[in-house]
């Protein structure tokens, strides 16, 4: 191995908990109304640091901590996409004996490229919902992407892979499509959650597990969305649970239960964060746990489809 393909691997895993960090850093500038702390793309007010900047149409001085929240995201943002940048290149120079196929790594960093332009159209297109939903799920992705060749990388190296007992008769392959359907649950289920924040829908239901001190109020406007994030919850929940019942249940090598404890310990934390979130009022740091939770539930999930791949 030459030591580009040694540097690739901590450049994947840094990568990862950048990207990580961005998506967390993301979910904070929305939920504190930050979004548009800097209205123009890509920096503050014509500058590259927020301090000491005025508005040049009526001289006031901006609110300053808003203003660096969104660009300390778009520091991190860019970082990343620079780091990324890096792999692909060497994914490139070292393509005869790739320890990243090429044509993922260039994936990588269109998804990237891709998701700073959605960032410059949700200043610019003044947070429009659609547009916020897409920059979230396209940082999901891009830390997905990263995860799954994390894990690639890592089961070269660990001897559980090799120790892998496989399943029985027919049921593998109706345990990974079971696995799959979890993680497309998991995937709409955060679509769901991107679609209720970017419109403000969280404080539409300010009770659990009623919603306005009904169990059906009328369905209109935010309310509705509110409600289909909940029964979203509840349907990607009894996925989950199915899914990891059966990995529990019938497989019986360490990495795979390992994965599966992991999703119910992830989908645990992020009920009681749910939860936490209506009946204290909608604060600031629950909520935005509440986002970082979903992002662990997915890598989760990805790490428990990942262990039913052949060894």
């Amino acid at each position: 191995m030459n030591s580009s393909d040694r540097l690739i691997r901590p450049l994947v895993g840094t990568a990862l908990v950048l990207c990580f960090v961005v998506v967390v850093l993301g979910a904070y500038v929305r939920l504190s109304a930050a979004g548009l702390g800097c209205p123009d793309w890509p920096g503050c007010y014509g500058h590259l640091s927020p301090a000491g900047v005025k508005d040049p149409a009526t001289g006031a001085i901006m609110e300053v901590g808003k203003a660096w929240r969104e660009m300390i995201h778009r520091y991190a943002a860019g970082t990343l996409t620079a780091l990324i940048g890096i792999i692909a290149a060497l994914a490139i120079q070292n393509r005869r004996r790739p320890v990243i196929p090429v044509p993922f790594a260039l994936g990588l960093l269109g998804l990237v490229i891709a998701q700073a332009l959605l960032g410059m159209l949700t200043v610019t297109w003044q947070l429009n919902p659609w547009i916020v939903t897409g920059h979230l799920l396209c940082g999901l992705a891009t830390l997905s992407l990263l995860w799954w060749q994390t894990l690639t990388l890592t089961r070269r190296r660990t001897r559980l892979w090799r120790m892998a007992t496989p399943f029985l008769g027919s049921s593998l392959p109706r345990t990974r499509l079971l696995a799959l359907l979890a993680l497309c649950a998991v995937a709409v289920q955060i679509a769901l959650g991107g679609w209720t924040s970017s419109h403000y829908a969280a404080t539409a239901c300010p009770d659990f597990p009623r919603c306005q001190g009904e169990w059906l109020p009328p369905l209109h406007g935010n309310v509705a969305i509110h409600l289909l994030h909940r029964i979203g919850a509840l349907l990607t929940c009894g996925m989950l649970v199915a899914a990891t019942a059966r990995v529990m249940r019938i497989r019986n090598d360490q990495l795979a239960r390992q994965a599966a404890l992991a999703v119910l310990t992830a989908l645990g934390l992020q009920l009681t964060l749910g939860v936490l979130m209506v009946v204290r009022g909608f604060p600031l740091g629950v909520a935005t746990a509440h986002n970082a939770g979903a992002a662990l539930l997915l890598l989760a999930t990805l790490a428990l489809n990942h262990s039913l791949r052949p060894a």
